[in-house]
């Protein structure tokens, strides 16, 4: 792990919430705050990875870097692949930090905490979870669980990545978070494969790692941070970053 970057893909065209990256939290876009909050992590260089030039432009205003790419990459991790052409041709930084752009409220130390498992050599993608307390939440298919087995202190090896409620018995269940480093051939190496079986059937493209045979350990971490999808997310953001700056 000798230099990594964080990218950030943002895009306009979110269905639940319109124009979501430019939606006002605190008297900034919303899209500042994830730069902001990926900045202070402190790992590496950040890059806002778009489709739309006033994000872009919006980016570059508050004195960060930011890159247009092409409007029709099916996923993030395509924007993430462009975007990283375009920044890094020579292939200088190894490690790939992907930050989803509706993490406002996001805790810089769980960013870094996500390049922690890529010491181990055997492991090609590193992500996060959290451990499940609301009851509600085991069973809601909106929420991704991480099925896993310990390989050290609060670090798990990934088995699976479902919408149901699973493992079953006893044992804590794990909300997976979907912020992911990656070694940059692994990162390739998944660009290059086809959508997988499980992954086309869970909606869920981790699953087409696993499924390849690559390996994705997970760093247990307390906070877990507030994707912004609704307008009533919206408002809990506003709610949490207006706390914060009373305290």
């Amino acid at each position: 792990m000798s230099d990594p970057i964080v990218l950030i893909p943002a895009r306009m065209a979110a269905t639940r919430l319109p124009n979501k990256p430019m939606a006002d939290l605190a008297g900034e876009p919303m899209i500042v705050h994830v730069w902001r909050r990926a900045v202070e992590a402190g790992i590496g260089p950040v890059v806002v990875a778009t489709d739309t030039p006033a994000i872009v432009d919006t980016i570059e205003a508050v004195g960060g870097l930011a890159v247009l790419t092409r409007a029709d990459h099916p996923s993030g991790s395509d924007r993430l692949a462009e975007a990283l052409e375009i920044i890094d041709p020579q292939g200088n930084h190894d490690v790939v930090v992907n930050v989803q752009g509706d993490l406002p409220t996001i805790d810089p130390g769980i960013i870094g905490a996500a390049i922690l498992p890529l010491a181990d050599r055997a492991v090609d993608i590193a992500t996060l979870c959290a451990v499940i307390t609301e009851e509600s939440e085991r069973r809601d298919p909106n929420v991704v669980k991480l099925v896993g087995h310990t390989v050290g202190t609060r670090r798990l090896r990934a088995l699976y990545f479902t919408r149901a409620e699973a493992p079953w018995g006893e044992g804590p269940l794990y909300h997976h978070i979907g912020l992911y480093a990656y070694r940059r051939k692994a990162l390739a190496r998944f660009m290059a494969l086809p959508p997988g079986e499980l992954e086309t059937r869970e909606k869920l493209e981790q699953l087409r790692a696993l499924e390849a045979g690559m390996r994705i350990d997970a760093i247990v971490v307390d906070d877990l941070p507030l994707g912004v999808d609704t307008p009533a997310d919206l408002e809990r953001a506003r709610a949490i970053l207006a706390a914060r700056r009373l305290n």
